[in-house]
């Protein structure tokens, strides 16, 4: 049954989506069947795996069909595409933004109801694989109540300065308060929450690095720290590559996160 975990955090441009990305990736390569699933309409993800499938030597990756037109086609299955040894994708485009449009069509009636859909169309995919992550916009929305609801674990990235704290613990209220306790979301619990520094060694990320620890507690920091490095922020603009020491540096660095998420869903599942 696959572990279905969504990254996300109320303020924007904190490397959500970077690392969601090279996350999936590690726990390809940790031997996990993975999927990651782009919610969100700006499409960022979908852009780094497609230049990181054609640095990886594939031929340029074309939609099979869109995931919202696979949304309205009832099967999710239709728009997956495989990017390597146990890492497939699901990729966004602009035409998502009018999933909660559609749903409000198809169920007038009911928020929950919408909210819900997304929900039993990833059921199909349960056995397929181990994790399925999802990447989510920075805002409220019918997307991102869906992709909570139908979520195992929700992983915070969380940047070392003050709006992405107060957005992380904006983010924590809105789940307990609307996700969880008005929606049911019947699994959802905190995973953990990944810090990533924005300069290291400056005073202001260690001070919010224990303000974080004060504020969610320290069983719920990630031990692993992403420390700031040039080479992360250019994956994100031309893709992930694998070519030398500092590739390799963050390959083993991503492993550590993989590896720590396979042991807090162990221990706490």
């Amino acid at each position: 049954m696959a572990e279905i975990i969504t990254f996300g955090n109320f303020k924007g441009g904190t490397g959500k989506t970077t690392n969601a990305t090279l996350t999936g990736l590690a726990l390809a390569r940790a031997g996990k069947r993975t999927l990651l699933a782009d919610f969100d309409p700006q499409a960022n993800a979908t852009d780094i795996y497609f230049k990181t499938a054609i640095n990886a030597g594939e031929t340029e990756k074309s939609f099979n069909e869109t995931l919202l037109k696979a949304i309205e086609n009832k099967d999710l299955k239709r728009a997956i595409l495989n990017l390597g040894d146990n890492i497939d994708f699901l990729p966004s485009s602009a035409d998502f933004s009018l999933l909660p449009r559609m749903m409000e069509k198809q169920f007038p009636d009911s928020y929950l109801e919408r909210v819900t859909y997304i929900s039993k169309l990833l059921k199909p995919l349960d056995e397929q694989y181990d994790f399925i992550l999802i990447d989510l916009p920075p805002t409220i929305s019918l997307i991102s109540d869906a992709a909570l609801f139908a979520s195992d674990w929700v992983l915070i990235v969380l940047q070392t300065q003050e709006h992405s704290l107060q957005g992380a613990e904006s983010f924590l209220k809105y789940i307990q308060e609307q996700v969880i306790n008005e929606y049911q979301a019947p699994r959802l619990q905190l995973l953990g929450i990944l810090p990533v520094l924005l300069k290291n060694g400056a005073p202001v990320d260690q001070s919010t690095l224990q303000i974080a620890n004060e504020e969610f507690g320290t069983d719920n920091m990630f031990g692993t720290l992403i420390r700031s490095m040039e080479r992360i922020k250019r994956y994100s603009i031309n893709g992930v590559t694998n070519h030398d020491q500092y590739d390799r540096k963050i390959v083993s660095l991503y492993d550590d996160v993989a590896s720590e998420i396979i042991e807090r869903v162990k221990n706490n599942g």
